[in-house]
């Protein structure tokens, strides 16, 4: 039984070195590991810190990026409106100008036409008035050959006219 209980000169000497080991690592070792533990800790507080501050910022950039998007499309579905319009002006603009250019051509047809018009009907007039004096040239040769049908024809003339 003696290797099972320790005798008191055992627990003095054992009590006696773990003092002396406890002071040495009170002394040399303790401080160092204090720090370090300290040092570690406020570097664990910093960064969960900064992680929180990230988290804010990223919360903040998801929230200014969001609303870029969102002006991005309002901005957007504007010029698409005002493409829509301008293009629509085009669109107007070209037909008003097709039509005036078409009304002017049709006028300016019109306009030719009525001046081949009226010079075809003044070149039928003198065409008319041609055959007419050739036409009345003859009869009047073929009735008037003697005297008898001349004095007539001038008798007919003075009675036709009027004097006021």
């Amino acid at each position: 039984m003696e290797l099972v209980t320790p005798d008191i000169g055992l627990i003095f000497w054992q009590t006696v070195v773990f003092l002396i080991v406890f002071a040495i690592l009170a002394a040399k070792v303790w401080k160092p590991i204090s720090e370090a533990l300290k040092s570690r800790d406020g570097f664990i507080r910093d960064s969960l810190q900064s992680a929180e501050a990230a988290k804010e910022e990223m919360k903040q950039l998801k929230a200014d990026n969001e609303y870029l998007l969102k002006e991005a499309r309002i901005e957007r579905d504007n010029m698409l409106k005002e493409a829509t319009k301008i293009a629509s002006d085009i669109k107007e603009a070209a037909k008003e100008e097709t039509s005036k250019i078409s009304s002017k051509m049709i006028a300016d047809a019109k306009a030719v036409i009525e001046t081949e018009k009226k010079a075809a009907l003044a070149d039928v007039k003198s065409l008319v008035a041609a055959l007419s004096l050739d036409i009345a040239e003859k009869v009047l040769r073929k009735n008037l050959d003697d005297k008898k049908s001349q004095e007539a024809l001038v008798k007919d003339l003075i009675k036709d006219i009027k004097v006021n």
